[in-house]
């Protein structure tokens, strides 16, 4: 019968089908045998419910010491407190431990919170008399070194030294011990020590030396080895890599006799560091054999580098391939270039899969759904997402909070604000940015005030540059501008040339003319090549006709060679995006574009809807076209140009550096689309003068 049983045992695949077998063994009173009860606890474990083995555990009367380090093995990774409840029913019903007890229980301990408990089972080990076994003080040696950050290394040292016998394993984890902390010297002495060298001793030397950067050494004790696994050439790689040599690494990578998965995806990586995606996309197609990883760095690093339609490109070509499934890695990255795109349609698309493919909704997962929705106008996903999330970080927190403040919600985002202080997690520094960016959009001056003062006194948080940056925009913006000054002229920190620059652009809203000079002064002094601020002291002083300082400072920025980055602005139709930069003459349908501009130019001018065009373009006239116009509505009309109207629920982005806005129509084509058809608009505009 005991035979039969663990045949059935054997092939259970469920927990349903555990629970059924285990009624069978009741039924036939072989519970507590000691051949199937260790046979059950391990089955249980591994099909992810330790609950049940432990409560098949407690229930069992006479575990022998098989069952108890079965128990205690289950814990390995988890929790030491379940580990550490076997070992007390083990010294309660005198079940005598053998080496292996202590081998699993050392284990159990990952941390130095562990330290003390540690401590007190390598009390019991000497008591017991297994001082003697290499197995069990190899193990204690390694969780003494694990704790070596805190205060178990001393104690790991003493005990290598009190071994009455050591092998190779012994002298591994002292040096790589020794390496872990920065200790090359005794490291190095010890490994000329070992009596007998493997290949994980010169392993842990050639990568302990080249994380510590020292190239040189590393490299010659490399050239000295015997003998070589992938582990010895992916820990010079990846060491040159760090270092962002892909030089080198591309020459110890093009010596290796063969090459891995993890050797081709390190370098894919390194290249994608340094910014050189031609190299990384050519390493990349190279590859015999990708694992998600490799389509993980690769997508990674499009996102990294900005190139966001390429890693969408690469994604489909991975569920193309379907040799590998995305992980919650791949879905993240997918997810950060549907972001910063605006991309709404591809990001729905990418929830829909996740929801298909039944994606764990973790922490990092869920943040990364909420700030898609949140960045590409659709709050209400944002928040559904928000409100099914099981667990919440304060990224978690503070993406929602975030999201509600850009797309109008402030009220609402500060509400969210106070939920969490009730009864979510601590807030830090980041979240009162959010916090206080709501208020600004909000114009709620009051509200900001309070939540600064909170931030201060009541979360002993020290205001960094952001916070005051926020609190000047905010009482900029609401014509405060003597008690804005007041509050840069008393914060504890040196105002930046972003301070200033919000003040001025306060004073430029609400046409004071007094601070203007003082302030613009400041930010020259600051930053006198910052081709933004040097824009807007410009077109400041174009507006209250100091035409003299215009020219002087147009002037300083030809001389110079300073140039303002073009803004950009995107629309999506459908699957389609198209960009433009700001004067845009690159377009393959520029001439047809610039066409229906001027068209809407004149149609601007009859309609009355908006101010004369600058008065600084008109006394500094450009002679491409177009170029008579502000960049803000050379975006809009550019767009609108393009694709005629009526459109069905469009996108329109704008990227003028790295702040996220949100509008529901706009000055200019609003007069336009209220005579079309209803539509769907959503605009992001992307400032780097807004805080």
């Amino acid at each position: 019968m005991h035979q039969k049983l663990l045949k059935i045992l054997q092939n259970c695949n469920s927990l349903k089908q555990l629970k059924q077998t285990h009624l069978h063994i009741f039924i036939h009173g072989l519970q507590d045998s000691t051949f199937l009860l260790p046979k059950l606890l391990t089955l249980s474990s591994q099909l992810g419910s330790p609950h049940y083995a432990h409560s098949i555990f407690q229930y069992s009367r006479c575990p022998n010491v098989v069952a108890c380090n079965t128990m205690i093995q289950c814990f390995i990774g988890k929790t030491p407190v379940g580990a550490l409840q076997v070992y007390d029913r083990m010294k309660a019903l005198k079940v005598s431990p053998n080496s292996y007890t202590f081998t699993f229980l050392l284990s159990c301990f990952e941390s130095c919170e562990a330290l003390e408990d540690g401590r007190v089972v390598h009390g019991d080990i000497v008591k017991l008399g297994f001082s003697s076994s290499v197995f069990v003080q190899n193990t204690l040696l390694d969780f003494y070194a694990k704790c070596a950050g805190g205060f178990g290394f001393d104690s790991a040292r003493k005990v290598f030294d009190e071994m009455p016998d050591r092998d190779v394993v012994s002298w591994n984890s002292m040096i790589a011990s020794y390496m872990s902390r920065g200790g090359v010297e005794p490291a190095m002495r010890l490994f000329e020590s070992v009596p007998e060298k493997n290949i994980v001793t010169w392993n842990s030397v050639v990568s302990g030396l080249s994380k510590a950067g020292n190239m040189e050494l590393a490299r010659s004790v490399f050239e000295k080895m015997p003998e070589r696994n992938d582990v010895s050439w992916n820990s010079l790689i990846t060491a040159y890599i760090r270092l962002g040599d892909m030089s080198s690494a591309r020459c110890f990578f093009e010596q290796m006799p063969e090459k891995t998965v993890v050797s081709w995806t390190a370098m894919v990586s390194g290249y994608n560091i340094i910014g050189d995606l031609e190299s990384a996309r050519n390493v990349f197609s190279l590859m015999p054999v990708k694992n998600v990883v490799s389509w993980n760095a690769m997508i990674a690093g499009y996102v990294h580098n900005h190139m966001f339609d390429q890693a969408l490109s690469v994604f489909r070509k991975m569920l193309i391939d379907g040799k590998c499934r995305p992980d919650q890695s791949t879905m993240i990255s997918v997810l950060s270039a549907c972001t910063h795109l605006g991309s709404l349609e591809h990001g729905k698309w990418t929830e829909s899969y996740i929801k298909r493919n039944k994606f764990d909704m973790s922490v990092p997962l869920g943040n990364a759904l909420i700030d898609m929705f949140a960045k590409c106008g659709d709050v209400e996903n944002a928040k559904a997402v928000f409100d099914k999330m099981d667990n919440r970080c304060i990224i978690t927190w503070t993406t929602m909070v975030s999201g509600l403040a850009v797309n109008g919600w402030c009220r609402e985002a500060l509400a969210l604000f106070e939920t969490m202080c009730l009864r979510g997690p601590k807030p830090d520094d980041v979240i009162f940015i959010a916090v206080l960016s709501a208020c600004t959009h909000g114009g709620l001056v009051d509200e900001g005030k309070q939540i600064f003062y909170q931030m201060e006194h009541e979360f002993d948080i020290k205001p960094r540059i952001e916070h005051y940056g926020c609190m000047v925009d905010l009482l900029g913006r609401a014509g405060k501008l003597e008690e804005a000054l007041r509050f840069v002229e008393n914060m504890h920190l040196e105002p930046n040339a972003v301070i200033w620059a919000t003040l001025l652009g306060s004073c430029k809203i609400h046409g004071s003319g007094d601070l203007v000079e003082s302030v613009t002064r400041r930010i020259i002094e600051q930053e006198p090549e910052n081709p933004s601020y040097l824009t807007l002291v410009s077109n400041l002083s174009a507006s209250v006709g100091q035409w003299k300082d215009v020219l002087t400072y147009r002037q300083v920025m030809r001389q110079q060679g300073i140039e303002k980055v073009p803004g950009c602005s995107s629309i999506q139709m459908g699957n389609k995006i198209d960009e433009f930069l700001a004067h845009d003459t690159r377009h393959d349908e520029r001439k047809e574009i610039y066409g229906v501009l001027n068209c809407l130019n004149e149609q601007k001018k009859g309609l009355k809807q908006c101010k004369d065009d600058n008065e600084a373009d008109r006394q500094f006239p450009r002679s491409e076209p177009g170029q008579l116009i502000d960049n803000h509505e050379h975006f809009e009309r550019l767009r609108t140009s393009k694709h005629g109207i009526p459109l069905q629920n469009f996108h329109i982005w704008e990227q003028l550096n790295s702040k996220v806005y949100h509008h529901q129509g706009s000055s200019f084509s609003e007069d336009l689309l209220r005579r079309q058809s209803p539509r769907s608009l959503i605009v992001r505009i992307f400032s780097s003068s807004d805080q």
